[in-house]
């Protein structure tokens, strides 16, 4: 059977961090034990946004585009809808052609690895795991819980190979799980019962794994000690695990726990490495990874958007309602369907008689005005403010009350994109403070949520920040 390689990774997590001792301050105690702050997403991000940014540093990490991609896996165990295939979406927000094949892994902390594994060797496939599980605010798992995305393109030409694979399940019900229904992750709290099923699942995978010559080990972290307790029965020392360990910043990252460790390994330029995935239930994926060759990197983990315990509360929506789910902008779903193109990549049209651009693409030629043909072009990439405002509370349009709520005032700008010698201004949401002249760069976002249905779009926050 032939290995899947690696070709390049992309890393993502939330700018906003919350300390330890800010919830040890509030709460009188801090029980996820070696976590020295966790990564909080925005009011406007889940693991669908984060996917798609991780997914996009990969792809321009690669040097190629959504289109040359023919297999795409999401693992995840915080998808924003429970019953709905997301990865058209993710699909489109990436410009991956309609052909492609599409799988989703979740349902269990080891659905990262198990997506890698998954992946078909011979064709160009791109893997994404993303996660942002929640637990109750007073108890280790709510203390625990981050955020975050790794994303690897996978093909013949990769120069990180999985060389080796073993996996191993037995019967441990409840060491984790989340009721149908709830945002929140439990567990039944019998800390040698969870211990065992932890360390027996990870050591009879090892053991058809060889550790010999691994520098770095990326293993399964519900807290900053869990994965410690495993090395022996892996066969690594602990600084091993420490050297690309990603919880003691961003948290518990669930399913992409073990994929944002091996990112920072890979990034960090260990050539063999061991991963090694635990999913409750319970199972187990251990993997060595060989790398031979540079393998292209973008895995910019780094946080400096402080929260205090109040702020990280409202912007998780646990304080706020969830707001209006109808207003004065309406847009039917089978109107945003057909404007996809434009929230998800910044289709314009080129006019192939005048070459101006248009935007939206529809409608008579913004040079020539006449009704046209256009040829499509996406804008994605750094544009410039020409003019912004902030909506102040209260100011904001109804479906926007609920972003609001959570995360405060925002501002709207018109935005210059200048391609091939013309130029096109459209609005767009600015996540972060931006002023005239300043650059800024399109991410993707939730929009809003009408009639239940989370709606993405761009969004734009400043290209240095």
């Amino acid at each position: 059977m032939t290995a899947v390689c690696i070709r390049s990774v992309g890393a993502y997590a939330p700018a906003f961090r919350i300390e330890a001792e800010e919830i040890a301050e509030v709460w009188g105690r801090f029980e996820a034990r070696n976590i020295e702050s966790k990564a909080v997403p925005d009011a406007d991000e889940d693991a669908l946004t984060m996917a798609a940014s991780a997914c996009r540093r990969a792809l321009e990490a690669a040097e190629i585009d959504g289109n040359d991609v023919e297999w795409l896996g999401f693992a995840t165990t915080t998808p924003p809808l429970a019953e709905e295939e997301l990865t058209p979406r993710l699909a489109s927000m990436l410009g991956i052609s309609e052909r492609a094949h599409l799988q989703t892994f979740t349902g269990s902390t080891r659905a990262g690895t198990r997506a890698i594994h998954s992946a078909p060797s011979a064709c160009t496939a791109l893997v994404v795991a993303s996660d942002c599980p929640r637990g109750e605010p007073d108890d280790a798992r709510g203390h625990a819980a981050g955020a975050g995305a790794a994303a690897f393109v996978l093909d013949p030409n990769g120069a990180g190979s999985v060389v080796e694979h073993s996996e191993y399940a037995a019967p441990y019900p409840g060491t984790r799980f989340r009721r149908t229904g709830s945002n929140h992750i439990e567990g039944i709290d019998v800390t040698k019962y969870e211990r065992q099923a932890f360390t027996e699942t990870l050591s009879k995978a090892a053991e058809a794994v060889t550790a010999d010559g691994v520098t770095a080990a990326a293993v399964q972290a519900p807290d900053g000690s869990r994965p410690y307790r495993a090395a022996s029965t892996l066969g690594v020392e602990r600084t091993t695990i420490h050297e690309c360990a990603t919880v003691h910043e961003l948290g518990d990252t669930g399913a992409a726990s073990v994929p944002l460790s091996l990112a920072r390994a890979i990034d960090d330029g260990h050539e063999t490495v061991l991963a090694a995935a635990f999913g409750s239930g319970a199972g187990a994926d251990v993997l060595r990874i060989e790398v031979n060759g540079a393998i292209p990197c973008d895995c910019s983990l780094t946080g400096d958007r402080i929260l205090t315990y109040s702020a990280s509360l409202r912007q998780q929506g646990e304080i706020t309602s969830s707001g209006l789910d109808t207003g004065a902008a309406y847009v039917s779903i089978p109107s945003w369907q057909r404007s996809l193109p434009q929230r998800h990549r910044l289709v314009a049209g080129r006019c192939p008689d005048c070459g101006a651009l248009t935007f939206p693409p529809e409608g008579a030629c913004s040079g020539c005005q006449m009704l046209v043909e256009y040829d499509p072009i996406e804008l994605w990439g750094p544009g410039t403010i020409e003019t912004v405002t902030e909506i102040e509370q209260g100011g904001a349009p109804p479906e926007f009350a609920a972003q609001q709520a959570r995360s405060g005032s925002f501002g709207v700008a018109i935005i210059r994109f200048e391609r091939a010698g013309e130029r096109v201004s459209l609005p767009g949401q600015l996540i972060e403070a931006a002023a005239v002249g300043d650059r800024v760069v399109p991410v993707i976002r939730r929009v809003y949520t009408q009639e239940g249905i989370p709606r993405y779009g761009t969004k734009f926050i400043p290209e240095i920040r």
